[in-house]
């Protein structure tokens, strides 16, 4: 046979042989059950793989839900802080009214308009803050209806200095008692050493009248 045709012949063999040298292989592993286990091995891994990133999502989720209440418990607390903080500012405030008034009703009250516990307190420079109350002792037969005014003495550049706020006297009115309270405006190098209320009634007579140091 000539030389191409003995190639052809025996390319052909060796095609054939191989495909059944292959057939042989595949039908082996089949007879071992080799593809079977492979195929059941693959199976249940995707089946751990899914269960695994089941899990995953799971403690993904705990973890968010985790890290929400953590923030929902710090803004909690501290609103409750804001509040603790409040309560006490109040709780000050009340005292600090309490004492005030215990000071105002000693055991026995002369008759009569009365000011009781003037006081009065720098704010900032130029402005001086104050707060008094006046009674009728005894027993009040009809409400008061007068004025009031308060005079700051003191010294401004090194010289005597008294003031009064603009407008002159307020108006008062009480039937046993009423709180009055202000803040004035003054120039701010005057050096304030002493607050004085003066309360008229309605003929602009001189009924009470208190003086402190500030």
């Amino acid at each position: 046979m000539p030389w191409p045709l003995r190639w052809v012949v025996v390319a052909l063999s060796l095609g054939f042989s191989a495909a059944i040298a292959l057939w042989a292989f595949e039908f082996g592993k089949d007879i071992a059950g080799l593809d079977r286990t492979s195929k059941g091995e693959l199976l249940q891994l995707r089946v751990e793989v899914a269960q695994l990133r089941s899990e995953r999502d799971k403690a993904q989720a705990i973890a968010n839900t985790a890290d929400s209440l953590l923030k929902a418990g710090s803004v909690a607390q501290e609103r409750l802080a804001q509040q603790v903080r409040q309560n006490e500012a109040e709780n000050l405030a009340l005292k600090a009214d309490l004492g005030f008034f215990q000071r105002l009703l000693p055991a026995a009250a002369a008759q009569g308009l009365t000011v009781r516990a003037l006081q009065a307190e720098p704010k900032a420079p130029g402005r001086t803050r104050y707060q008094l109350l006046v009674m009728q002792n005894g027993n009040v037969a009809a409400d008061f209806t007068g004025r009031y005014e308060i005079i700051l003495s003191g010294t401004l550049e090194g010289r005597a200095w008294s003031f009064s706020p603009l407008g002159g006297t307020k108006p008062l009115s009480l039937r046993q008692y009423a709180r009055v309270e202000g803040v004035i405006e003054h120039p701010e190098q005057a050096v304030v050493k002493t607050v004085q209320v003066r309360v008229t009634d309605p003929k602009g007579q001189l009924v009470a009248t208190q003086t402190v140091k500030s």
